[in-house]
């Protein structure tokens, strides 16, 4: 049986390589790509697998509710 999931991903300029990164929010992987897409591509690719193999034990860890993203604030010395 199919099922398809709907995950919130971030995808950031990879400043220090080059390219982009780009991450699954409520799960522990991430890819990367020369263009936004790219990593996108390979994002889908990487969660395929992932849960290819940890499918029922990711979906009810998921069932739970998404995470929720919310800014913060953070000091730095001067």
């Amino acid at each position: 049986m199919e099922r398809t999931l709907h995950l919130a991903v971030t995808v950031t300029p990879d400043l220090e390589v080059g390219g982009y990164v780009a991450r699954a929010v409520d799960v522990e992987v991430a890819s990367q790509g020369e263009t936004e897409q790219e990593a996108l591509d390979a994002l889908t690719e990487a969660l395929e697998l992932y849960f290819e193999d940890e499918a029922e034990d990711a979906v009810h860890r998921l069932s739970t509710g998404p995470s929720k993203a919310a800014e913060i604030d953070i000091r730095l010395p001067a």
